[in-house]
């Protein structure tokens, strides 16, 4: 049996640092806690890839919540993307759902097209979504989607331990 992987959160190079000294296998790269992880800017990320040689995920979220917001939004989120990728960038996290509660694949598809062939995990929109299974369907077959993060609920992992527990347990026939 191989070793979990061992992803720590990183807001600044001073993180990042701590996170490699500690065993971390790669990082989140995120700004803003308080909003869940928001994108951080291209020199942010720069300035953490010259000080860690771990894989990097960088946050793609422009604002609290799980919806993208409106045409504008989507777009500036794509222009950041663009300029992510640009800095070297090469792994992602993304996560949207629609008004209705369902992964929000138009918003997916139009980042996923600016990110070419990236691997990437889906953030926790899942536990925010009224259907998980739904959006588990949904995202399917996505490319480069390699991660689902989820905490089982939005409340957090205490109340979603036993949600997480039956999403692990292997299927019966």
């Amino acid at each position: 049996m191989s070793r979990p992987l061992l992803e720590v959160i990183a807001l600044d190079v001073e993180d990042a640092v701590a996170a490699r000294t500690g065993g971390a296998d790669r990082l989140e790269l995120v700004t803003d806690m308080a909003a869940d992880g928001l994108t951080p800017s291209p020199s942010i990320f720069s300035a953490v890839r010259a000080a860690v040689d771990l894989p990097i995920r960088v946050m793609l979220r422009p604002r609290d919540g799980f919806a993208i917001g409106d045409t504008a939004d989507l777009e500036r989120l794509c222009d950041t993307a663009a300029e992510l990728l640009e800095a070297g960038a090469d792994e992602f996290v993304i996560g949207f759902l629609d008004a209705d509660g369902d992964a929000d694949l138009p918003a997916l598809g139009a980042l996923l097209t600016v990110l070419g062939d990236v691997r990437w995990t889906f953030h926790r929109a899942l536990d925010h979504a009224p259907d998980r299974d739904a959006v588990r369907r949904a995202l399917h077959g996505l490319p480069g989607l390699d991660t689902l993060l989820t905490a089982g609920s939005a409340a957090g992992v205490d109340a979603g331990l036993e949600v997480l527990c039956g999403e692990a347990a292997p299927a019966t026939a």
